[in-house]
């Protein structure tokens, strides 16, 4: 089932996504979601008619770096021996064809194409075999990052952190397996990044449980599990988009950042 959140004039709603079909769900929480879905059939609209919204409104956003063995190999890094784990502010989050704003304060802005596990349940301590109860599904997600600020600051925070660094959709595919799911990013169109989650270091399984022995996963939060090879710069006016097998693909536009206008 995927399962998006949407707006239609002044209402925001999560919904059933069937085609070009919108069924909105009377369920309100993320956590509800987990429990059941009970469509509102009473309107169903085309994808036209509705404006994306990000499928969660997430507290948090836990990064895992270097988790694909030839992207480390790319970066010129060893592999870690446990997930290399970073954070994204909530304030970074855009939705599906939004614009990626890209900073004055960077001259070397790049995509990164990643499979995004959303969290369904209130989730601390849990095993590895436990973590899959507390999944919603999988999205698509782009790792924006100022290359140059990352590398001069020899750490993630600023480089990682910009308003709309943090594209997230277009909507939670919620029956899939993640261990076997081929990533593909395209920048106006031609092929940039090409990888299958079955390279990861450490699997979505893996994240969470490690994950969850440090800080509580809230419902909504959402956790990225590493980029495959081939990361490299946006210019403005690009369109970049990352598909993933069985999900779809999150689409987003980029706009050089004037000052004047914030």
């Amino acid at each position: 089932m995927k399962i998006g959140r949407f707006k239609k004039e002044n209402r925001a709603f999560f919904a059933i996504v069937k085609g070009r079909e919108i069924v909105p769900l009377k369920e309100r929480k993320v956590s509800e979601l987990m429990e059941s879905t009970t469509p509102d059939e009473s309107e169903i609209y085309n994808i036209k008619e509705v404006k994306f919204l990000p499928p969660t409104r997430p507290s948090k956003i836990v990064a895992v770096g270097l988790n694909y063995k030839a992207h480390a190999e790319e970066m010129g890094k060893p592999l870690p021996e446990e997930p290399l784990l970073f954070m994204k502010p909530s304030t970074a989050v855009i939705s599906n064809k939004m614009k990626i704003i890209l900073p004055e304060m960077s001259e070397r802005v790049d995509y990164e194409g990643e499979l995004a596990v959303v969290i369904g349940r209130k989730c601390k301590n849990v095993s590895e075999e436990e973590a899959k109860n507390y999944i919603l599904g999988y999205t698509c997600f782009n790792d924006v990052t100022a290359r140059d600020l990352q590398k001069k600051d020899g750490q993630y925070t600023r480089a990682k952190s910009f308003d709309t660094f943090a594209p997230y959709g277009p909507w939670i595919n919620t029956e899939i397996e993640p261990n076997n799911l081929n990533i593909t990013t395209r920048v106006n169109g031609e092929i940039k990044q090409t990888g299958n989650t079955s390279d990861m270091i450490f699997s979505p399984y893996r994240l969470i449980s490690f994950i969850s022995k440090i800080m509580t996963l809230l419902p909504g939060d959402v956790v990225i599990t590493g980029t495959p090879p081939g990361v490299g710069p946006l210019k403005d006016g690009d369109k970049v988009e990352v598909e993933i097998e069985r999900i779809g693909t999150l689409i987003n536009y980029t706009r050089k950042e004037n000052i004047k206008d914030s």
